[in-house]
């Protein structure tokens, strides 16, 4: 249990958290929200020590185990697997013991630490974390690179990995989705839901939000209001709250009006003094409600473009890759100027290189790609975001494809995507990764493209900018192609979804539910296809030969079953622990790792097998 006794929290001068008493019991799943600089991380680092409060308490019951997703970027030589397995806190302090026991030739130390890792399983990590790493998007190859040869994306992967492993009490993520495509956002939603300790969540990704959490702790005004639900519920609480707020102020202004009215007719009259000081304290001790607020400073649309030719762009039987390596073999496309489509497909499918094939980003290996006349291509990723001028300031990256713009009319577009006062005059290079991705998005807008390509825009935008995003989307008069793990926004702006898989581009025919179930079946073929020697011969198989498959895996189940027993049987012998008997210890101790290993996978591909008869 953590509990806060009149806490008050400030960053410098700015007062984040007034006096709050909240409690946060164990087990509970909470999603933190509320706007940019609300106080949300700064609670976090106060969890984690690493900020004092301003005031009051925080008192936090037993010793629980704290994991955060690190900031740091890590470069080591080790490998991904190793790296994410050191996460496993526990573990690692136990296997230190041991070496130290080792060391000592302290026989019944080390007897009581292998009995500890037996107890944690321990034996099972790499396996555990493997799991992780692929549930991320690495591949099997990928998880015995070095993690100083990845990028920084991936890196901040490998560290929710890392954090993933850990045998936390509570998980502070903090944005855990925004380097992460669409199919490792539902795999974490999965593991979410596994998770046994107490989980604090920031996030600005509603369907994330609905999934993982049953409470919204939300900061506005410097007070943390605790809502019971997910977050649609807490939109439809909060908004009915705002309205009956809204109702009450209008009612007491009313009523100010009335009182303020007596006072100044008849403050003056002796007859009627003692009636309007009565009605001045009557004023002075109301209790006043505040008028609520437009809190969301994006109100902003796209450009007209100036026209739209059919078709936009065209690819015709092209070839797209990298070098030697052919991501699409033979694939065509049109896209006329009413086309809305969101491209689906598991990680390194292929959805940017097609983005890319079609900005003409990257060159073609054969095929041919043709556009329209007048096309005006508004291509947004995050290494153009990455590559805005550090040290120009928003006005001056605007004036310079404007360069006819006046400086009034320049400040109030910039204004309509949070821009204002002296904002607009400060170098890119101390702006957040929301503030550079919405400049990225408003330098775009303003040239009038006729052709929307966006490749995850919503990395490190806020819920409200999201919702910007969103409304402007849904009145945009150009084509859009979309990339973006953000199922809202996809729900909300696109109207045919399109599948990149196995090399291919076509028509998914579903909704996004369906294509999660879709995501689903295609890991587990993708999986067993990994672990045998015949890729997909479990689901090519006729009827009678599945039968038999399964009667086999059942066979090797009950066999592997048994040898374990056999081991376990010969590992509660406490004389197997003895020094003099430590090579055996040892050799039954990687056998076992190997039959649970091999165990786990039979088991998988025995109950895929079932599912597909």
């Amino acid at each position: 249990m953590i509990r806060f006794n009149q806490l008050s929290i400030r960053r410098g001068t700015k007062l984040l958290l007034q006096p709050v008493d909240w409690t946060i019991y164990a087990g509970q799943r909470i999603g933190l929200t509320g706007a940019n600089g609300s106080g949300k991380s700064s609670l976090f680092a106060l969890l984690l020590g690493q900020l004092a409060a301003d005031g009051g308490e925080i008192e936090i019951g037993g010793q629980p185990v704290f994991s955060h997703v690190a900031q740091e970027m890590p470069a080591g030589n080790e490998s991904a697997l190793d790296f994410v397995v050191a996460g496993d806190t526990e573990l690692h302090a136990i296997q230190q013991q041991l070496q130290t026991a080792e060391a000592a030739d302290d026989g019944m130390e080390i007897a009581h630490l292998h009995e500890a890792l037996n107890k944690i399983d321990a034996w099972s990590a790499p396996s555990r974390a493997g799991r992780m790493l692929a549930g991320l998007g690495f591949s099997t190859a990928e998880q015995q690179q070095a993690v100083r040869d990845f990028s920084g994306g991936w890196r901040m992967r490998l560290n929710l990995a890392r954090a993933l492993m850990c045998r936390s009490d509570v998980l502070l993520l903090d944005e855990p989705t925004n380097h992460l495509d669409l199919d490792a956002v539902i795999w974490l939603e999965s593991w979410l839901k596994t998770y046994p300790g107490t989980l604090l969540l920031i996030s600005h990704d509603r369907d994330f939000l609905d999934s993982a959490i049953e409470y919204i702790a939300h900061i506005e005004n410097q007070t943390l209001t605790v809502y019971t639900g997910n977050y649609s519920a807490f939109e439809d609480v909060r908004a009915e709250r705002l309205m009956q707020q809204q109702a009450a102020y209008t009612q007491q202004q009313k009523k100010v009006a009335h009182l303020q009215s007596f006072v100044d007719r008849f403050r003056a009259k002796a007859s009627k003094a003692r009636q309007a000081q009565s009605r001045i304290k009557a004023l002075a001790k109301l209790e006043r409600v505040q008028a609520v607020q437009q809190s969301s400073p994006f109100q902003f649309s796209f450009r007209k473009p100036d026209s739209c030719p059919n078709p936009l762009v065209t690819l015709a039987h092209i070839r797209a890759g990298y070098g030697k390596k052919t991501v699409f073999p033979d694939v065509s496309l049109s896209v006329g100027p009413g086309d809305r489509i969101a491209l689906l497909g598991p990680n390194g499918a292929g959805k940017s290189t097609l983005v890319k094939s079609l900005a003409g980003e990257i060159p073609l290996l054969d095929g041919e790609r043709a556009t329209g006349a007048g096309l005006r291509i508004g291509y947004f990723a995050q290494h153009h975001v990455d590559h805005l001028q550090a040290d120009e300031t928003p006005m001056a990256q605007l004036q310079r494809i404007a360069p006819n713009i006046m400086e009034r009319e320049a400040r109030g577009f910039l204004g309509t995507f949070g821009f204002s006062g002296s904002r607009v005059f400060e170098p890119v290079k101390i702006f957040s990764g929301g503030e550079k991705s919405r400049l990225a998005l408003a330098l775009i807008i303003w040239q009038k493209p006729n052709l929307l390509l966006l490749d995850e825009p919503t990395n490190h935008l806020d819920m409200e900018m999201r919702n910007a995003l969103s409304l402007a989307l849904q009145e945009y008069e150009g084509a859009l192609i979309l990339v973006s793990h953000d199922r809202f926004l996809v729900r909300t702006t696109v109207d045919q979804l399109m599948l990149v898989a196995h090399g291919e581009l076509q028509a998914f025919h579903g909704d996004l539910t369906e294509y999660e179930k879709w995501l689903i079946a295609f890991r587990r073929e993708t999986e067993n296809a990994a672990r045998t020697d015949k890729p997909g011969k479990v689901f090519a198989a006729s009827p009678r030969q599945q039968a038999q498959t399964i009667k086999k895996l059942e066979n090797r189940i009950k066999k592997l079953q048994t040898s374990l027993e056999n081991i376990e049987t010969q590992l509660a012998d406490t004389r197997m622990y003895e020094f003099n008997h430590k090579e055996t210890l040892d050799k039954l101790l990687a056998e076992r790792d190997t039959i649970q290993t091999e165990l786990t996978t039979t088991e998988e591909t025995w109950l895929a097998a079932c599912e597909k008869i």
